[in-house]
């Protein structure tokens, strides 16, 4: 009987949430809970985020601070540092980082400390839900015997579900709503439950048959977008080779109306997922003695990618008459990817230590990070400026931003090497990847 208030509560939307981590992730999905009548409340450490909330102020470009604002006036959203808020929910979910160490082996330290707050404060009927992205396996191998630990079974007791996110920051047309939701729990009533919770905020919800499976969807996901990125580098490597225009030779080849899926090249990947899941996946298919070549090769290409640009940057240079070592260098972008706050693992910070390392005088302007740290080192965001970019013997095209002004930066610079293929115009001054 008490299974099926609980699904009813569910399907009638008459449940409270909380989600653990304010993020990239966690923020939206707080936010998309509350905007559709259930409570949400976000359990976060860091108390900026936490401040900023309060104040109905966003510090994630997707989300509007207006929108916060009222949904923390109608009490709908809130955030808490304080773990006793999770005893009031009836859905938690996880969305912490889960980053790589120093030897690429993953770190789900985040994951297991979350746990560690769940066990302290889970009751009967919970559903727990993983969407940090980590190996097959973890659900079931790491958070359900954590869980345990409490004293209560997972499948019947509470209920434990893994689903991958799905958050492509920056990304005008899909959002949580619009884009189909994955779901695997550790049995089929667990799997039933959380895909009712997501169907409250989710167009479409798919559900497999257990977490490991749902855990490697997500893998497959961004470890297919890093090998064929791997791929389209290495044909960016030819094609310059080969005296050939690498940004035409995609253009025809995506004219096949079959066939064919234009990617292309750049200076390295960033970003929270693709150049660290694909590892999460490598490091377990290695504790079974199965060798993931397609991985190892595609982060071999993608990694060397700063290096080429650096070596470019340092060719077109010496053509313009001047050395490296003396040069003065704007890197424009320094956001992983366009229009965002985003900069981890942004290839912009290894071609900045890069030429940095190689005695370059380098500076950065990003309408996004006024500040950043690389290689340990804060660096500030410079004015965007006609007099600023006449101080310059290079500048360096990394992220795209649309807030950008090409035209005057193409006007007032010596040369520009543009590495995404962003500007558009015919110029002597302008050099491509």
């Amino acid at each position: 009987m008490k299974l099926e208030r609980l699904k009813n509560k569910i399907t009638a939307g008459n449940f409270g949430t909380s989600i653990i981590g304010l993020g990239y992730v966690g923020l939206p999905l707080a936010v998309e809970f509350a905007k559709n009548g259930i409570n949400a409340t976000g359990i976060e450490t860091n108390r900026k985020k936490i401040a900023s909330i309060r104040r109905g102020k966003s510090y994630i470009p997707d989300i509007n601070s207006e929108e916060i604002k009222q949904l923390v006036k109608k009490s709908l959203l809130k955030a808490s540092d304080n773990f006793n808020e999770l005893k009031k929910a009836d859905v938690i979910i996880i969305c912490v980082p889960t980053p790589l160490r120093k030897s690429k082996d993953p770190d789900v330290s985040y994951i297991v400390a979350a746990c560690h707050q769940i066990k302290k404060h889970i009751r009967k009927k919970h559903i727990i839900i993983l969407e940090s992205t980590t190996y097959p396996g973890t659900t079931q191998e790491v958070v359900k015997p954590l869980l345990e630990e409490s004293g209560l079974k997972a499948g019947s007791d509470f209920f434990l579900a893994f689903s991958p996110e799905r958050v492509d920051p920056g990304n005008k047309t899909y959002k949580i709503k619009n884009t189909p939701k994955v779901v695997g729990g550790i049995d089929k009533i667990s799997t039933h439950l959380a895909a009712a919770v997501y169907s409250k905020i989710a167009q479409t919800v798919i559900t497999v048959s257990n977490t490991e499976t749902a855990e490697m969807v997500k893998l497959l996901e961004n470890t297919f977008r890093a090998v064929n990125i791997a791929m389209i580098n290495e044909f960016a490597l030819m094609a310059n080779k080969l005296n050939l225009d690498i940004w035409e030779i995609i253009k025809a080849a995506a004219s096949k109306p079959f066939g064919f899926m234009p990617f292309y090249p750049g200076p390295g990947i960033g970003g929270h997922c693709i150049p660290l899941d694909p590892h999460y996946l490598a490091w377990k298919m290695k504790t079974l003695n199965f060798e993931p070549r397609f991985i190892e090769l595609a982060n071999t290409v993608n990694s060397a990618m700063p290096e080429y640009v650096v070596n470019r940057i340092s060719d077109l240079l010496n053509r313009h008459g001047k050395a490296l070592s003396t040069s003065k260098i704007l890197i424009v972008g320094m956001a992983y990817k366009a229009d965002i706050t985003d900069d981890r693992e942004s290839p912009a910070k290894d071609v900045f230590a890069l030429l940095t390392r190689k005695k370059g005088k380098v500076k950065y302007y990003d309408p996004y990070i006024n500040a950043t740290d690389i290689a340990g080192k804060l660096y500030q965001s410079v004015p965007f400026t006609e007099k600023e970019l006449k101080k310059y013997d290079c500048v360096v095209v990394i992220t795209p931003h649309s807030a950008i002004d090409y035209k005057s930066l193409m006007k007032h610079s010596n040369f520009v090497f543009d590495a995404r293929n962003i500007i558009k115009v015919k110029n002597s001054k302008l050099e491509k990847l």
